[in-house]
């Protein structure tokens, strides 16, 4: 971190960048490679690759408790306890619910991490671009707004970011499922094989296909100059990965930044508001509360870039009121906040398979395989809006016989066996972005740096019912005639929010009447202001969402530069 005294003059820069995580990091990368003198503000500490991540090479008996979260922490953690990634190896990555309240008009589980990197250091890193199908869903299926954008606008942008970060995957030729710049994939198991296959030859529409996922597989020469090498498929990613075998902000586009030496990384800034210039018509810059003095201060840009995930983000631009804007920043048409949006969790399928005992697996992967949204997809075909993509993974475990005593027992307890080999799939449905899903600032209780707390109003609808129904349908005939047995399903009726793809609230379209932000992620009202995290979404698509905010970022910073020399902003 440089220094910055108190002079304006060292407080300006060409550009500001709130946030750090997947989406923050890349816009830092864009600005600092295209030469501007650029501010990356994170609410939390600093973490530096390979230096902060304490547990990276633990081994299992050198954690208290052998990974496990105690109790008590997870009493005092309701929230972020339930998250997959939250164990004694990686939780304190996470934030703790009791230091960052906020308020839950209906069950919403906030998932969070600040620090330096974000989330980027937890993530899952599945990685599917989207396709027309997507950006076209909303005007052909009569839901939320029109997008501005089409894939043809983003496919050279999902080409340049895949370069850079490394995803490794096969070209299946899937027209709602683009391919894109890949490295070589990892193995199926020969059960995901035998259900790829299977599913090929009796369904005509439907596929089975490796998940893509942002590891090296094969580095190339660009990820040698990152610093990273091969992904040694540890599979204990959430720790922080030495090697830089996965993509994050950590080992990836925030280094490059910093070798710029454009880049000015202000760890432990919390972001108050924007500022916002009547006379100018634009930003001017944002108050920062700095979180261990809880003093503000204030720092200057010609461009601001909000990417500080979507429900944080939100709160920045309704806390940043103006005479010219009383009801948040950009926010003429009243809806900022509203439309939000989150990925459906639910549904889980599990079986048996007794086929194929001859084989079994050997060493971990960071992926499984992945099976593309199947209904709705060309038409409408069923009574409820748009569809679900799953996950689909096959493991065998081993057991050990207990019966008996004496030396017959001892005998079973030192010989494991092999079980049949394991399936299984959860559901990742898009749901419907609706007005009344919204996020408020409450009027009075703020949090200790004196930000008003957060209401989150969000639940599931009846569209999500009818789809976690048909995902339960359509799994157990593809699993039966599969020839899958003990089919079992399940519903976790996990809150939104644990899906962690929290999307909207500032999204974009073509009419600033029914919008807040243009083709180029510029707010409509205040033009020299991008949003390019997940609150930029104008619907949700069954696919992660990461992949696609790096490549509206790398596109946006492109086209703010291009402004910004022009003086267009």
């Amino acid at each position: 971190m440089a220094n910055i005294n108190n002079s304006a003059q060292d407080r300006t820069f060409d550009a500001i960048v709130i946030g750090s995580g997947i989406s923050g990091g890349w816009a830092a990368k864009e600005f600092t490679e295209k030469g501007l003198k650029t501010l990356v503000l994170e609410r939390g500490r600093d973490v530096k690759h390979l230096k902060d991540y304490p547990t990276t090479n633990m081994y299992p008996w050198e954690f208290p408790h052998r990974g496990q979260i105690p109790e008590a922490i997870k009493e005092e953690n309701p929230v972020v306890s339930r998250c997959y990634a939250y164990k004694e190896d990686a939780m304190h990555f996470f934030v703790k619910d009791k230091e960052h309240p906020y308020v839950q008009d209906k069950p919403f589980d906030w998932i969070r991490g600040y620090q330096v990197g974000g989330k980027s250091l937890m993530w899952a890193r599945q990685t599917q671009r989207w396709s027309n199908y997507d950006f076209e869903g909303p005007a052909r299926d009569g839901f939320a707004v029109d997008w501005p954008i089409r894939y043809e606008d983003l496919a050279p942008w999902y080409s340049y970011v895949e370069k850079f970060a490394g995803i490794s995957g096969n070209k299946d030729g899937i027209a709602h499922l683009p391919d894109g710049e890949f490295l070589p994939p990892m193995e199926l198991t020969k059960v995901e094989t035998y259900f790829k296959d299977f599913v090929a030859a009796n369904y005509k529409d439907r596929h089975v296909i490796y998940g893509r996922c942002a590891h090296l597989s094969e580095p190339q020469q660009i990820h040698k100059e990152q610093g990273r090498v091969q992904c040694q498929k540890r599979v204990l990613c959430q720790r922080g990965c030495p090697f830089g075998g996965y993509f994050s902000s950590n080992s990836s586009t925030l280094p490059w930044a910093e070798k710029t030496g454009n880049m000015t990384l202000r760890p432990f800034s919390v972001v108050h508001s924007i500022i916002y210039d009547e006379q100018k018509g634009k930003a001017t810059g944002v108050r920062v509360i700095d979180t261990n003095t809880k003093q503000m201060t204030e720092f200057y840009a010609n461009v601001i870039f909000v990417n500080a995930a979507a429900v944080n983000t939100n709160l920045i631009l309704l806390n940043s009121t103006s005479h010219r804007f009383p009801d948040g920043l950009g926010n003429d048409s009243g809806l900022l906040g509203k439309y939000f949006a989150f990925h459906n969790y639910r549904g889980h399928i599990s079986a048996l398979y007794e086929g194929y005992k001859e084989f079994t697996t050997e060493g971990r992967r960071p992926t499984s395989a992945y099976i593309p949204r199947f209904r709705n997809v060309e038409k409408q075909e069923t009574d409820f809006l748009r569809g679900y993509a799953a996950g689909f993974i096959s493991e065998r475990f081993s057991f050990t016989k207990k019966e008996g005593f004496g030396h017959s027992l001892k005998e079973q307890l030192f010989n494991e066996e092999l079980g049949p080999w394991f399936v299984g799939s959860h559901m990742m449905g898009e749901t419907i972005p609706k007005e009344k899903s919204r996020i408020t600032l409450d009027k009075e209780k703020k949090d200790e740096w004196g930000m008003p707390l957060l209401h989150v109003d969000m639940d599931y609808d009846d569209n999500d019912e009818k789809m976690l129904k048909d995902f339960f349908e359509q799994m157990t005939e593809m699993y039966t005639r599969a020839g899958f047995t003990d089919i079992k399903t399940s519903d976790s009726k996990q809150a939104p929010g644990l899906d962690i793809h929290e999307m909207g609230g500032v999204r974009m379209g073509n009419d600033p009447k029914t919008s807040l932000l243009n083709k180029w992620n510029q707010l409509h009202a205040c033009q020299n202001v991008f949003v390019t995290d997940g609150a930029c979404m104008t619907s949700t698509s069954t696919q992660n969402p990461s992949l696609t905010y790096m490549a509206l970022t790398a596109r946006a910073v492109d086209h703010a530069v291009s402004q910004l020399k022009k003086g267009e902003i």
